[in-house]
């Protein structure tokens, strides 16, 4: 969850998708509710019910922009323990960007101070101060991907909007998400992830993909 590019400038103008997590993993943003397969505009349609602590949190990323006007918070998606921004940096920082995420987070403890039980708040930084971290509300540091190539923030915006449906469909179908042992399959035996049911279809196709035997166009689809 701390993975950094190490050549980038991130001072520069440049678009980012961004995750942090919260300490833990503990669910205190709220949950998501609703069908996986009801589509919008339906009230079924899957989405987060922000906690108080959640709205207090969406509100403070909403408002980077007040604070640093070089930086455009394009989406945002909170889910339950962590949350994904995209973030476009406008012109040239005098700082880097995890100067900007740490003035963030701070903002953010300060909401979870005053919205979360004095006790829990308690725990929270004791558990801090034993790890000699700086972290309260989230875990450190963070996890960001750079906009490189053509259609990539598209992907990006379908994967955030998406991201409370494929909560449900792992909380409504756990098999297809834990690892399988002992399957049997043409008289092999194996372990694997994911619907295996998919086995069963009638015709079976291996396709083979090299980034250099195929275009550009085919590989991004692909990948």
């Amino acid at each position: 969850m701390q993975r950094r590019c190490v050549d980038n400038d991130y001072t520069a103008r440049r678009m980012y998708m961004l995750t942090m997590v919260t300490e833990g993993r503990k669910q205190l943003f709220g949950k998501v509710v609703g069908r996986s397969e009801a589509i919008e505009p339906s009230a079924e349609a899957p989405h987060i019910e922000l906690s108080p602590l959640g709205e207090a949190v969406e509100q403070i990323w909403q408002t980077i922009g007040s604070h640093h006007p070089e930086v455009k918070v394009v989406a945002l998606q909170m889910m339950p323990d962590h949350l994904h921004a995209i973030l476009f940096v406008k012109t040239q920082m005098e700082k880097p960007l995890g100067k900007v995420l740490l003035g963030v987070k701070q903002a953010c403890n300060q909401a979870f101070r005053e919205v979360m039980p004095v006790e829990f708040v308690a725990v929270a930084q004791q558990h801090a101060k034993q790890k000699r971290e700086n972290g309260l509300l989230f875990a450190k540091g963070f996890n960001d991907q750079i906009l490189l190539r053509d259609g990539q923030l598209e992907r990006w915006l379908n994967y955030l909007k998406d991201n409370p449906r494929r909560l449900l469909i792992k909380r409504e179908n756990p098999n297809l998400f834990r690892v399988q042992r002992g399957l049997e399959y043409g008289g092999i035996s194996f372990s694997a992830i994911g619907n295996r049911f998919l086995l069963e279809h009638p015709i079976k196709i291996q396709v083979q993909c090299s980034r250099y035997s195929c275009s550009e166009a085919i590989y991004s689809a692909r990948f």
